[in-house]
């Protein structure tokens, strides 16, 4: 079993407050594809906000974060992709602002690990400000897992 796990994070700022009726076919969607995320092959773990709530979010209350753990690249790539989740996404101008800055971050765990928000908004801000390497990257420039044990559940 690999000593390491994919984590992802990405956040999106909402056009309109997520209550309101422009953002009602993008909230009816929401469970199908949480559903469809926990039951793909390589999905490991999902940030749920009531289990560790951000009060306040640290990004806006505008900003929507998302959190995941997946085995590897290959079973995120894939849900991201290749499932309905690919169709939401196409429509996602419809519903969020362009960002101008990196808005997705992945990086290795040990496996195991479950990142807060607080150490996946800091993985953010590092790829922001130096850039894809192998402690954090992106879907176009991705890294493979580190060799060897990890030391941490949090692999800087």
């Amino acid at each position: 079993m690999p000593d390491f796990e994919l984590a992802h994070l990405n956040v999106a700022t909402l056009r309109e407050p997520l209550q309101s009726p422009a953002m009602a076919d993008f909230t009816a969607q929401l469970d199908r594809i949480n559903a469809l995320a926990d039951a793909s092959a390589g999905f490991v773990w999902r940030w749920e906000e009531d289990r560790e709530p951000v009060q306040p979010n640290p990004l806006g209350e505008l900003t929507l974060i998302n959190i995941s753990v997946w085995r590897d690249l290959a079973a995120l790539r894939t849900f991201v992709y290749r499932t309905a989740h690919a169709q939401v996404m196409a429509r996602r101008q419809e519903w969020f602002e362009r960002m101008s800055q990196p808005f997705v971050a992945l990086w290795w765990v040990a496996r195991g690990a479950r990142p807060t928000v607080a150490e996946a908004l800091a993985k953010l801000g590092t790829l922001r400000e130096s850039g894809p390497t192998p402690a954090v990257f992106t879907f176009a420039q991705p890294h493979p897992p580190p060799v060897g044990r990890p030391v941490s559940p949090w692999i800087p």
